[in-house]
């Protein structure tokens, strides 16, 4: 309660404004800010998150192309991810990072079947145990789809319109950040999936 309190006392005393400021010096503090509250977040930043740092007359799409065009020349760059945006480093350097970077563990880690399941998930939301096994030709592990849960990259979606109702399966922020993907429109075409035989693919094969 005590941290809470001293985050809303934080945010008032933030001058949103800047109006002692001329012009072009409050829109490059209204750019820094935005790109300080994104660098310093391990999840993706929403609009109205970044709303809460700039003024009135602060338009966010703007102020991002502004920061992209100072990163031209830099490895890493702003991405539109679930919704919000985030750092990533382009992926021109991707070998030189795994060649020299301490990266960590990495959190996920997709066995043939997961990947299957979570594509069959992603494509056919909101859709239920029995839809599932529909696709799959059998039905799928309850482990498996719990550590889908757990990774975070599923949840509960509205009832099924089956007989019990059961709970259906969707995708989650979580698994647009992890893809690179802004929303859901910006999963590749099903139809390209098929002809270009993808992990999608196989891993939906491998369960048939």
């Amino acid at each position: 309660m005590v941290a809470a309190r001293k985050q809303d006392e934080n945010l008032e005393v933030l001058d949103r404004e800047l109006d002692d400021l001329p012009d072009e010096l409050r829109w490059r503090e209204w750019m820094n800010r935005i790109e300080a509250v994104i660098f310093a977040s391990s999840k993706p930043v929403e609009r109205e998150a970044l709303l809460l740092v700039v003024g009135k007359g602060a338009n966010i799409d703007l102020l991002i192309d502004d920061i992209q065009a100072d990163l031209k020349a830099k490895p890493y760059e702003i991405v539109p991810v679930a919704g919000g945006w985030m750092f990533r480093t382009r992926p021109h350097y991707a070998t030189a990072i795994r060649t020299a970077a301490d990266v960590g563990e990495q959190q996920h880690n997709f066995s043939e079947e997961e990947m299957g399941v979570l594509c069959a998930v992603a494509y056919h939301q909101p859709i239920d145990r029995a839809g599932l096994a529909d696709i799959f030709g059998k039905e799928i592990n309850r482990d498996l789809l719990s550590r889908l849960r757990y990774k975070g990259l599923i949840g509960n979606g509205p009832k099924s319109p089956r007989p019990g109702a059961p709970h259906t399966f969707v995708t989650t922020p979580e698994f647009l950040a992890t893809f690179d993907l802004h929303s859901l429109r910006d999963l590749p075409d099903l139809g390209q999936l098929e002809n270009d035989r993808t992990d999608c693919d196989d891993g939906v094969a491998s369960m048939g």
